[in-house]
């Protein structure tokens, strides 16, 4: 874990000046009268505002589909894929800074001002720093009169909290700085679109739909089981995720685009042999069974060779979703595929015919 940069002087003489930021702090850039942002945990007790490290500006917008209690999250298919660790993104405008630091005045032995994810200042640092222009860390910066009268807004790292065990989330250590109104930080940990592209991307929920099956309680061996999606119920996911201070946004969408059968057992085959059913041109998966197509071959399904004996097979379907997104100056681009798996018991009787 690293922390933000400060003298051996400084430590000495103000080691009541900053603490961790695991304690209590003064939260900047949040009106009371708000509702805590996304992403992280806030409190409020009079004109003061606690909140984690992990409390984000970014507002997160189910576009279209995924809507409903049985929908849930996508695996990458690319295990090495990862939602962004950490970002920065505007938090303060200059008189919601001084006004930070006024509580401060008023009561130097409450709460603290957080400056990175992982470090707060007390009274004498930011008065040095924001309002007198004096830079005790020797950090390279500092600011006179918290830059009132300027267009911009004072900005800090924020840390994805699913990825807040991780070392890669305390890359955003930059001390509280400023940055001026329609401009990014030149740095890797902008907020660019890509990144909140890869936010959302994290948000995206699913239907857990579960696959038609024909017969549908019991296979029969030698008998092909018939098996297809509904194209009502399989349709594409779009999420949307803005830093509206920042000025930047992305979309993020995810396409189902075809559906993987394993049977379960070595004893069976599938239709097609690959097992990949392709996507129909209406949306739908495979094609519903008929009366009558019984010893005909499904374009999508599995044949079992094998009775169960007792234990049924578990046959599983993967649904493969095509992530792509588009964002704010015309951006886009792709990320990795996506893959939802859901698992039905698969019955087989010993009976080579059957009226169906």
């Amino acid at each position: 874990m690293r922390f933000g940069t400060t003298t051996g002087a400084v430590l000495a003489a103000s080691l009541s000046a900053f603490v961790l930021s695991c304690t209590t702090a003064h939260a900047i850039g949040q009106d009371e009268s708000q509702a805590p942002p996304s992403g992280g945990v806030g409190g409020a007790s009079g004109s003061t505002l606690t909140a984690s490290a992990a409390t984000t500006r970014i507002k997160v917008t189910q576009e279209s589909g995924g809507a409903g209690g049985s929908t849930r999250p996508l695996a990458p298919v690319d295990p090495n894929w990862e939602p962004p660790a950490c970002w920065y993104e505007p938090v303060a405008t200059p008189q919601q800074l001084k006004d930070a630091v006024a509580q401060l005045k008023k009561n130097p032995n409450g709460d603290l001002v957080p400056v990175t994810p992982s470090l707060s200042w007390g009274e004498e640092l930011m008065v040095n720093h924001y309002e007198k222009g004096q830079d005790d860390t020797d950090s390279g910066f500092s600011y006179k009169n918290y830059n009132l009268g300027k267009d911009g807004m004072f900005w800090r790292g924020v840390i994805n909290k699913n990825r807040e065990s991780d070392v890669d989330s305390y890359d955003c250590e930059r001390t509280l700085f400023w940055q001026n109104a329609g401009t990014l930080p030149d740095d890797d940990h902008a907020p660019t679109p890509d990144v909140l592209a890869g936010y959302a991307y994290d948000k995206i929920n699913v239907p857990g739909t579960k696959i038609e099956l024909k017969p549908a309680a019991r296979s029969t061996v030698n008998l092909p089981t018939w098996v297809w999606l509904d194209e009502a119920t399989f349709k594409e996911v779009r999420v949307r995720a803005e830093l509206a201070d920042a000025g930047v946004w992305a979309e993020t969408t995810a396409k189902p685009v075809a559906l993987h059968l394993n049977p379960g057992t070595e004893d069976a085959e599938t239709y097609p042999a690959s097992g990949d059913c392709a996507i129909n041109e209406d949306g739908s998966i495979g094609t519903p069974y008929t009366k009558g197509a019984a010893k005909r071959t499904p374009p999508c399904g599995v044949r079992y060779l094998r009775a169960t004996n007792g234990t049924p097979y578990q046959l599983k379907a993967s649904v493969t979703w095509q992530i792509s997104w588009e964002g704010s100056g015309g951006a886009q681009g792709d990320l990795p595929d996506g893959t939802f798996e859901t698992t039905q018991s698969m019955p087989v009787q010993e009976i080579q015919s059957v009226n169906r």
